[in-house]
């Protein structure tokens, strides 16, 4: 999986593009999310418009990333899931954990 990091403002956003599953994408997202809470980053948007498979261990991820940032007193927000990725939060039930949004503007604009 490729992570590549960008800002709009004081917004943070990680596109993630490839899979997100054991041995493949699981450490580089944890990397990624952790090096840009220890810069102070305090509004992470992940955009994972790009990911084409997910696992249990790359929804875990997402769940370790989230509760790293909320730890932080940083924000972390989900933008243009695949439907693949909506069904298994769907399902898990953690999409009434992440906020999530249908496009990076609404994303961004959500941080306020």
């Amino acid at each position: 999986m490729d992570v590549s990091k960008r800002q709009v403002g004081d917004v943070t956003i990680l596109d993630l593009k490839g899979k997100i599953t054991i041995g493949s994408g699981d450490v580089q997202l944890r990397n990624a999310v952790q090096e840009v809470m220890n810069s102070g980053a305090t509004k992470v948007l992940i955009n994972m418009a790009g990911v084409s498979t997910i696992d249990s261990s790359g929804i875990g991820e997402l769940v370790s990333a989230y509760t790293t940032a909320t730890n932080r007193g940083a924000r972390l927000k989900l933008v243009n899931l695949p439907a693949k990725v909506t069904d298994i939060l769907t399902i898990t039930q953690l999409i009434t954990v992440f906020d999530v949004y249908d496009s990076e503007d609404a994303g961004i604009k959500s941080f306020g």
